[in-house]
């Protein structure tokens, strides 16, 4: 017979949209947020998140719906895991405090809500593109993008991952 337990504690570090401003302003100063689609779990990323982390005191993720992500147009089959996998996956890590799913594009509303004093994005993005940093500023909070340590993508582990399907079936 196996026993029930209660849900794991990392669950609740997941929000809502309607619930983010609040929960976002009890965190502790500096707040730093990013956002992401975040599919497949790498080493790219937990190195980025935990050096976004390293620039404050509490660190928001706001990641793509599952919706959205067809808008960035990564391909049909994307995202591989549901957005309700990749939230409890991301909540789970250490260097994350709060993790809420946004419904467009860009995450203009989950930034608006949490109101973060730093908004990180990957060496990748330039300032000056990110709509975010445009509104961050207006609060008087700053744009910081980080450099990869390690260049990891989970487009390049599904590509991998294809080319050995492709190899074992000749």
């Amino acid at each position: 017979m196996s026993t029930r337990l209660p849900a794991p504690d990392f669950e609740n570090k997941i929000t809502d949209m309607q619930h983010l401003s609040e929960r976002a302003s009890r965190l502790p100063h500096p707040i730093v947020m990013t956002n992401g689609v975040f599919d497949i779990l790498h080493r790219g990323h937990v190195t980025y998140l935990a050096q976004a982390k390293a620039l404050g005191a509490s660190l928001v993720v706001a990641i793509n719906s599952d919706s959205s992500v067809k808008m960035l147009g990564k391909g049909e089959e994307r995202p591989i895991n549901t957005e309700a996998d990749r939230a409890a996956v991301l909540a789970a890590l250490q260097s994350v405090d709060l993790v809420v799913i946004f419904e467009d594009k860009v995450p203009l509303k989950a930034v608006e809500a949490a109101q973060p004093d730093i908004y990180v994005k990957g060496g990748d993005y330039k300032i000056e593109d990110l709509p975010e940093a445009k509104l961050v500023a207006t609060w008087g909070a700053k744009t910081v993008t980080v450099q990869f340590e390690h260049q990891r993508s989970t487009t390049a582990l599904l590509q991998k991952i294809s080319s050995l399907n492709l190899k074992q079936k000749s």
